[in-house]
């Protein structure tokens, strides 16, 4: 599969991620909301996590679809990601009876599936990152260097 394939399903996937959860968190506000509150963790900050992280999820959406920012867009994305993962590590330390706020479907998801789920999503998000760092990396390299024509032209 070339580079440009992967670097666009990666993306795509990340697309349908966070459209979908950061609508489903929209569209059940305060059920949202009162499944923050009664995490251990988040509690204190559930009214503003309740507003951010759904707008977040959907400014990510619109950071990866725009090409020129879809690099910030996967960045921004792993640690999104990432943060989820930490917290997931953190709540399996207190208990793993918590109600789940991803939002939709992935909410049915246990905690131990979340891990996976959300390390799934880390692996294919850092792939990304690195094929389209080395994609840049080449077109650089090849705008920048001049063919036998050009170097012909130039002499």
């Amino acid at each position: 599969m070339k580079r440009n394939n992967i670097i666009e399903t990666v993306t795509i996937l990340y697309i349908i991620l966070f459209l979908y959860t950061g609508i489903s968190k929209m569209m059940e506000y305060s059920v949202f909301k009162e499944q923050l509150a009664s995490s251990p963790v988040l509690s204190p900050f559930a009214n503003i996590i309740a507003i951010l992280l759904p707008l977040t999820e959907i400014l990510l959406v619109l950071l990866l679809i725009v090409p020129r920012w879809r690099l910030k867009g996967l960045y921004s994305s792993v640690l999104l990601m990432l943060s989820f993962t930490i917290y997931i590590i953190i709540i399996l330390s207190f208990s793993d009876k918590l109600p789940c706020s991803c939002g939709g479907a992935i909410s049915l998801l246990s905690w131990q599936q979340h891990l996976v789920f959300n390390g799934a999503f880390l692996t294919l998000g850092v792939w990304a990152i690195t094929l389209e760092k080395q994609l840049k990396n080449q077109n650089r390299i090849e705008w920048e260097t001049p063919t036998k024509n050009e170097i012909g032209t130039i002499a």
